[in-house]
């Protein structure tokens, strides 16, 4: 018997953008000057490596992301504890919509996400950066 899928994508999208911050890219561009805004970018590390990056962003994969902000799990990241804004990035803007759902539930804030992610960075001029994983050995 198939699934039936109740909630899709779009739904959670949706849920999540009423409840959350979006900052168009040129926003976040100038936010992104303040000490104490901390961009975080949820891509996986083999976009960041074939896209680049944000400067300064704080990388942190979709996949960990409960597990690095919560301070009682082994894998808790120190960041996650400052008193920042927290604005988070993904390519286009659909994953970090959800990450900043689940941030925020989880008591995170302030947080945002950026409307279009990277990719509207980018082409909004913002400044980005080659970025090759360390060699191992």
């Amino acid at each position: 018997m198939p699934q039936n899928i109740t909630r899709g994508i779009k739904a959670l999208i949706d849920e999540a953008s009423a409840e959350i911050e979006t900052l168009n890219a040129k926003d976040a561009i100038e936010i992104s000057k303040n000490g104490d805004v901390v961009i975080v970018d949820i891509r996986d590390p083999r976009e960041i490596e074939r896209d680049g990056r944000i400067p300064g962003a704080f990388a942190c994969t979709r996949g960990m992301l409960e597990f690095w902000i919560d301070p009682q799990s082994p894998y808790a990241k120190p960041i996650f504890q400052e008193d920042k804004k927290f604005v988070f990035h993904c390519a286009g803007g659909l994953r970090s919509a959800l990450a900043a759902k689940t941030a925020k539930d989880m008591g995170l804030k302030p947080v945002a996400h950026i409307a279009g992610g990277y990719a509207a960075w980018r082409d909004a001029g913002g400044p980005t950066e080659q970025w090759e994983p360390k060699k191992k050995g």
